[in-house]
């Protein structure tokens, strides 16, 4: 390893800071907040290159942090143009590249410019990441990925044996997680460079659009003679989850597509042909599993309820035909293929559209879902031919198993998923911070209409405990004690290392949220593979809530189904009649919806399908059409759209 003085380096400022920011306005406000922190007794420069969000992100770090250099693109150009933007433009000794859903230690960037000076073959370091729950984040530390390696990857080897260095060198298990060591591969989340080796190597490869572009640079930089480090000496949280969400099939397609493309650049020959092989056979392995867990995941409980419903018809059927009748045969052979599939129909359209199948399972709306199929079921009961009019205390013997069925079934899924039979709805949650911010928090939460019961509140100074139910010292046991669900830090008032710290202790089933300093958002992911969870006091959208966009959907596909059976006399009413059965079956197949946005542009409104009709069709001329989609949106119920669609002037419209 050659040596290296950088002794003659100059520059007046310390470090420059890049993050590159793509549709996630509050957690980039979170970031800059820490980084302004960090940043304190340095000389610092701070870009922020956003890649066209729509989600006012440009304007809350104008308003907010003026002092940061906004490069504001006309598109999404991808992570590594983005950066290269802002790199061209920095005049630091040293280079950050920083996502935004990052919280820095207020010594993190003390800690990498003190190691960096001390470690003359550095290059560049990524340091210790945790995720939203505290969990460490096994991507800190990586190594190339090998042929070798991306076959132990690509089969779940490395998952098998996570402390073996000949299996798991992807993610570097066999390297102690509190322990400085150097590595093949930094995180794009956190790569803290040197300027001048920067300078050597090149910028960021910019025909990696997203994902790879960490592993090419790493790359570059171990060749051209320089050492990678990870530095477990201070610590980050990286949410994660908030540009692609891991589970998915675009996950998977743009992150082997990065592979192959650092495999054309730098592996040849054999190595780099079984290289593409792995990659190809990981691609398609990857892909099955990610589609059949999704799949899985998405119709697993109603699956069960299909067959346990069905079950207790069929079994109710017998049983009641033996005991009452003495007669095994006395229900005739239709009950199985006409009432069975017709009943649990309406038992589990129940269930969906009242929202049972929503996490985490509500028992109360299972039962309740259940009832009021039952009561539907009796109703449709009198309408059935009277060979199909089997006993009515099926019914009744049926929804006394359905009721059983679908309560033993969820307390199984939540024990599951929480380690609790009856997981509470409505959370038991503690603030730890000062009065006056603990108070911001609750006037926060209530003006947000999110339901909780408030606990208590945590000092963050072990000698103030008056007004609270515990201090930061005793936080375990205070949880334990009082069964807080979540906790609420107060970064005013409690540093980010300290969260961390607390973070990383307390049990992984309490959830954190954080309040930055100065700010009316308070922000919180539970898991790295999904999107974050706000608490704010800003517009809030009924057509956001997953219930209500499950009955528009619903509507959506009824009313097709009606303009369907209707459609030759529909057809006479409409103006413009040209696109009204393509309309139909755009609908019906998801790619529409009856009702939606004027405006076809991108906004800070919730997304939904592009429709037919918008909210201003239900009158003869607007002046302010974009006014009527916030109001919708807003306001949104199923009855909007029958409103709309009902309306003269919507009806005629059917068509366009």
């Amino acid at each position: 390893m050659p040596q290296h003085n950088w002794s003659h380096i100059t520059s007046p400022i310390d470090l420059s800071i890049i993050i590159v920011n793509y549709n996630v306005r509050h957690f980039l406000e979170q970031a800059l907040v820490s980084v302004e922190k960090a940043s304190q007794n340095l000389n610092t420069e701070v870009f922020v290159v956003d890649n066209y969000s729509t989600d006012t992100s440009t304007t809350m770090v104008k308003e907010r942090f003026p002092s940061v250099q906004l490069i504001e693109n006309k598109k999404n150009v991808g992570f590594s143009k983005a950066n290269n933007q802002a790199i061209k433009a920095a005049k630091g000794k040293f280079i950050l590249l920083l996502n935004p859903d990052t919280i820095v230690q207020e010594d993190t960037f003390v800690q990498c410019i003190q190691f960096m000076n001390q470690t003359p073959d550095a290059g560049a370091l990524g340091v210790r990441m945790i995720d939203g729950a505290g969990q460490f984040l096994p991507e800190s530390k990586r190594g190339f990925p090998s042929p070798w390696v991306a076959f132990c990857k690509a089969f779940g080897l490395s998952r098998l044996f996570p402390k073996s260095k000949f299996f798991n060198h992807y993610h570097l298990g066999y390297l102690a997680e509190k322990e400085n060591n150097p590595v093949d591969v930094l995180a794009g989340a956190f790569m803290f460079i040197r300027k001048e080796v920067l300078d050597e190597v090149g910028l960021l490869d910019e025909t990696f659009f997203m994902y790879g572009e960490d592993i090419d640079l790493s790359y570059r930089i171990k060749k051209a003679g320089y050492q990678n480090y990870y530095l477990a000496d201070t610590s980050i949280i990286h949410y994660k989850g908030e540009s692609t969400k891991k589970g998915s099939l675009n996950y998977v397609n743009i992150f082997h597509k990065a592979m192959l493309i650092f495999a054309d650049k730098h592996l040849h020959g054999s190595s780099g042909s079984l290289y593409k092989s792995m990659i190809y056979l990981a691609v398609y392995l990857r892909a099955a599993l990610t589609i059949f867990r999704n799949v899985f995941n998405a119709i697993a409980l109603p699956f069960f309820d299909i067959i346990g419903l069905g079950l207790g018809l069929w079994i109710s059927k017998n049983g009641w035909a033996n005991y009452y009748f003495d007669k095994p045969d006395y229900f005739q052979s239709s009950f199985d293929w006409v009432n069975i599939p017709l009943y649990v129909s309406i038992w589990v359209s129940s269930l969906l559209m009242n929202g049972a199948y929503d996490k985490p399972y509500k028992i109360k709306t299972a039962l309740r879902s259940i009832l009021l199929g039952s009561l539907i079921i009796a109703a449709v009961y009198g309408f059935l031919p009277l060979e199909y009019r089997s006993s009515r205390v099926l019914i009744l013997l049926g929804s006394v198993w359905a009721l059983a069925w679908v309560f033993l079934l969820r307390i199984i899924y939540n024990y599951r998923q929480s380690k609790q039979f009856f997981p509470r709805i409505i959370p038991n949650i503690a603030i730890v911070g000062g009065i006056d911010e603990s108070q911001k928090v609750l006037s926060l939460l209530e003006q947000s209409h999110f339901q909780f019961k408030h606990t208590g509140l945590i000092s963050p100074n072990p000698s103030n405990k008056v007004d609270f139910i515990g201090s930061v010292e005793s936080l375990s046991e205070t949880v334990r004690l009082y069964q807080i669900d979540e906790l609420i830090f107060c970064a005013k008032d409690i540093s980010a290392q300290e969260i961390i710290w607390i973070m990383g202790r307390l049990s992984p089933n309490v959830k954190f949220r954080i309040l930055p300093e100065e700010s009316w958002s308070i922000i919180g992911s539970h898991s790295k593979n999904s999107r974050g969870e706000f608490y704010t006091i800003e517009l809030q959208f009924n057509i956001a809530k997953a219930n209500e966009r499950r009955k528009k959907r619903f509507l959506d596909l009824a009313l097709s189904i009606l303009f369907l059976l209707g459609f030759p006399l529909i057809f006479l009413f409409l103006k413009s009649r040209k696109n009204f059965f393509k309309n139909i079956i755009s609908t019906f197949v998801g790619r529409t919806s009856w009702v939606g946005y004027w405006s076809k542009e991108d906004n800070d409104l919730p997304p939904i399908k592009n429709g037919i009709l918008h909210p201003s069709d239900k009158y003869v001329k607007v002046r302010n059409e974009a006014q009527f989609d916030l109001i919708y949106a807003r306001d949104y119920s199923i009855w909007k759209d029958l409103g709309i669609i009902f309306s003269g002037f919507g009806f005629i419209r059917l068509g366009r």
